[in-house]
């Protein structure tokens, strides 16, 4: 190879080394808008509420023991006596949550977050043994009222009072769960319940719950269903278990669960955490769905620029190939204009798309970009033929790029087949080409 060549293409590599500079910069501002955004996203959760998980309903037994035992001090022994505090557990029998879910847009400047409104029916029953359970010193045991406890990550999404049908009465729901470990959310007292014989009782209410992202559902009935239904068309199913059944479409979603302590373990999970502060196994199983909108325009901004050297080494690929088989001359500074017009290409990306939405900033960016270097290539190819047909190519490529990133299960396949297919015309064009005459004419 001549040294002209040489020393051309080595031009055009630094070229490309010396734009990595302008890509990087956008790359790193697509991140700080990001988290700019991610922060905004969270003071709006602040204001309104986060996450939200349902745990329960939970029955609760708390008690004082007498404990006897005998102790030696000075060689006398005597039976010292104590009191212990503590609580009995019940998880229910059978747990059903149907729940009507609507979401809506809170705006602060230019960035969005997504709420939600659940509209939760809760019923199911539990089975209680005679004496709590107790079989061993129950003259021990002073037993007090129990109380039901339901779960709420975030207590100030609730929207409405909350009224336990408990059987053929309707009680009050109070706010705190009187348990330290198990966070927040909600109680009623069941004075009627003396468990002193063996009991099985129905309990249902409503619950109106407003969450940003998220909403979790911990299901700790021996038998669990749970079913939820939407206007959100993107869901992304997340935790322990998938949905048994699900329907997705352009007007929303259902699904539904079911689950049986066989598969959630959840009596172990409680017997072990117990006591524990935090107890995040116990609650760490749970199931539900996000709001969050999976490909947004920042993540598909940020996957767009890992395709900008490609689109780069191509344009500066065609330029070449205009230079040998048409015996022009392209300057390096040419080369540098049109490659800073393909690096401003994901700026505008990135600004539009906070305004306009993905699909339009890009159609507008591409139409931008390439008329603007179509224009600058009628007088640097010196025809107007020349310069439509490299533009088109160049349109061509960045239609290419958006099903790319539309298309992410097939993102891969379809970047392996355009690349291979690039390299096939490459090789087509300049299959009579003689190398070693390149550079000899006016290649400079």
């Amino acid at each position: 190879m001549n040294r002209t060549l040489s020393i051309k293409l080595g031009t055009i590599a630094l070229l490309i080394i010396l734009l990595l500079i302008p890509l990087l910069m956008i790359s790193g501002l697509i991140g700080e808008r990001q988290e700019q955004r991610d922060s905004v996203v969270q003071d709006i959760a602040q204001s309104a509420s986060f996450a939200q998980q349902i745990s329960g309903p939970m029955l609760v037994v708390p008690y004082r023991k007498t404990e006897r035992r005998w102790k030696t001090e000075d060689g006398h022994t005597f039976k010292e006596t104590q009191q212990v505090n503590g609580h009995l557990y019940f998880l229910p029998e059978t747990f059903e949550l149907k729940s009507g879910i609507s979401t809506e847009l809170r705006s602060r400047g230019i960035y969005q977050t997504r709420l939600f409104h659940a509209d939760n029916h809760i019923s199911g029953q539990f089975k209680v043994p005679a004496n709590w359970g107790i079989s061993a010193n129950l003259e021990d045991y002073q037993f007090e009222p129990a109380f039901l406890v339901v779960g709420i990550s975030d207590i100030r999404g609730i929207e409405k009072s909350l009224q336990l049908q408990f059987n053929d009465q309707r009680l009050d729901f109070q706010p705190g769960t009187r348990l330290g470990w198990f966070g927040g959310g909600v109680h009623v007292v069941l004075n009627s319940l003396d468990g002193k014989a063996p009991t099985q009782f129905n309990y249902a209410f409503d619950l109106s719950l407003q969450g940003t992202g998220q909403l979790h559902v911990l299901p700790v009935g021996r038998s669990s269903s749970v079913s939820m239904a939407a206007n959100w068309p993107h869901p992304s199913f997340i935790g322990n278990y998938l949905p048994a059944s699900r329907k997705v479409d352009a007007g929303g979603f259902s699904a539904n669960w079911q689950t049986t302590f066989f598969s959630t373990n959840l009596e172990d999970a409680l017997r072990q955490c117990v006591g524990n502060e935090g107890c995040e196994d116990f609650r760490s199983r749970a199931f539900g769905v996000s709001f969050i909108d999976p490909v947004d325009q920042y993540l598909k901004s940020e996957r767009a620029i890992k395709y900008a050297l490609l689109f780069i080494a191509l344009t500066f690929a065609g330029f070449f190939l205009f230079e040998v088989l048409k015996n022009l001359s392209v300057h390096p500074i040419q080369y540098a204009l049109v490659g800073v017009a393909l690096a401003f290409f994901y700026l505008l990306l990135l600004s539009l798309s906070e305004h306009l939405g993905f699909g339009l900033a890009y159609l507008l960016s591409a139409a931008g970009c390439v008329l603007l270097i179509g224009f600058y290539l009628c007088h640097v190819l010196h025809s107007l033929p020349r310069a439509m047909g490299f533009a088109l190519g160049l349109a061509v490529l960045y239609g290419m790029l958006y099903g790319l990133l539309s298309a992410e299960d097939y993102a891969l396949l379809m970047g392996s087949l355009l690349l291979f297919g690039l390299l096939g015309v490459f090789m087509v064009l300049t299959r009579r080409l003689d190398w070693y005459s390149v550079g000899q004419g006016k290649l400079q």
